[in-house]
């Protein structure tokens, strides 16, 4: 077993990341895929929260060759990291950076007539340059709209300069299988690919492999899933769970008569009852619509969390937990076996990937190779 762990502090959270658990989900995500059809890596935000540098060199060793990230520094910053693979860049080249894509063999998304343009004339002076193009097919957020595809298509001269490495779209209601848009955007996207003369496609991401292999085309990109977010709605998660995150209680208080708990005074014991503090709050990524409403576990115990959670600290109601489990130094299950992320963020009112991405720096990191 492989850890690297920070400098510990014992009244810090610890959040472990299991390594193993995401190369095997990719592995698992790879054997869904229609014949033909190969599974990216998508690493942008730091790998999700997780780390950019450990996650991408987990994922090249278990075999993955075409990584997506958002923007060009994140590109820049994985080519350092992995030399032989396919980078991919979301949010496309800017005007002035495009010998910076070529120099790191970045290849740039292109998603607005204007980067198409001035690609296309890079491309042009370099003798040509690899691309992907992307359509929007229903989501309205970025991609080439179809008349503007077309008309690229009746001035096919514009593209000669560019390696079209693949066409790439996004679905966006992928987590609902019986959602109209899934079907269209599936028939706009074949429509679209017609049109460029049926290059390489890339649809799905993590949930549209769960659509079926009409979805796949040559190409899907991997994301939440690989981190363990469930990407089937409403249905026992496939993946593989790869954080915990525990912190150890901080101060217990006995109550002996009625008080009010945090800020605003929003919760009250009446007593006799206890009180535990940890030293997790919202700069910690432990969302404060959590006050109130979040769980947490001791020895598998379920504890809730009671008042506001502020900056630095969450405090939980211990009073039914065994007195032997409840004193400074025991470590309290956040995200875990217990309580996964997908089960939090439903208690925060929102989706594992924002309870991923901003569990930040405050906790102590631990990456391990094998089981948790």
């Amino acid at each position: 077993m492989h850890d690297k762990r920070q400098i510990a502090d014992p009244s810090k959270a610890v959040l472990t990341i299991n390594l193993s658990a995401i190369a095997e989900n990719f592995c698992d995500l790879s054997s869904r895929l229609a014949p033909n059809c190969q599974a990216g890596a998508v690493v942008k935000a730091d790998a999700y929260g997780l780390g950019f540098e450990e996650v991408s060199r987990t994922l090249a060793k278990a075999g993955c060759r075409h990584f997506f990230v958002a923007d060009l520094e994140e590109g820049v910053a994985l080519r350092r990291i992995l030399k032989k693979v396919d980078i991919f860049v979301f949010n496309g080249p800017e005007r002035n950076t495009e010998a910076t894509f070529d120099e790191h063999a970045l290849t740039p998304v292109l998603n607005t007539p204007d980067q198409v343009q001035s690609w296309v004339a890079f491309a042009s002076l370099k003798g040509g340059c690899n691309a992907v193009i992307q359509v929007d097919t229903g989501m309205s957020r970025t991609g080439l709209d179809m008349a503007y595809l077309e008309q690229l298509v009746g001035g096919n001269e514009k593209l000669k300069s560019v390696a079209l490495r693949f066409l790439m779209s996004h679905l966006a209601c992928a987590d609902e299988p019986e959602h109209p848009l899934n079907a269209q955007q599936l028939a706009k996207f074949s429509k679209a690919r017609t049109l460029l003369g049926n290059p390489r496609g890339s649809l799905a991401n993590s949930s549209g492999i769960f659509l079926g292999p009409e979805y796949h085309f040559d190409m899907v990109r991997t994301g939440g899933a690989l981190y363990g977010i469930n990407p089937t709605k409403n249905t026992n998660n496939p993946m593989n769970s790869v954080v915990n995150l525990e912190a150890p209680i901080f101060q217990v208080r006995n109550i002996d008569s009625p008080v009010t708990i945090g800020y605003g005074a929003s919760a009250r014991i009446d007593g006799p009852g206890k009180i535990a503090t940890i030293a997790v709050g919202y700069a910690n990524g432990y969302l404060r619509s959590l006050g109130n409403k979040g769980s947490a576990f001791i020895d598998g115990i379920r504890i809730p969390v009671v008042g506001r959670v502020s900056m630095d600290y969450i405090t939980l109601d211990v009073s039914k937990a065994p007195e032997n489990k409840v004193r400074p130094g025991k470590m309290v299950e956040l995200i875990g076996p217990h309580h996964g992320i997908d089960a939090l963020a439903k208690e925060a009112g929102t989706i594992a990937y924002e309870i991923l991405t901003g569990l930040g720096a405050r906790h102590t990191r631990v990456y391990r190779n094998g089981r948790i």
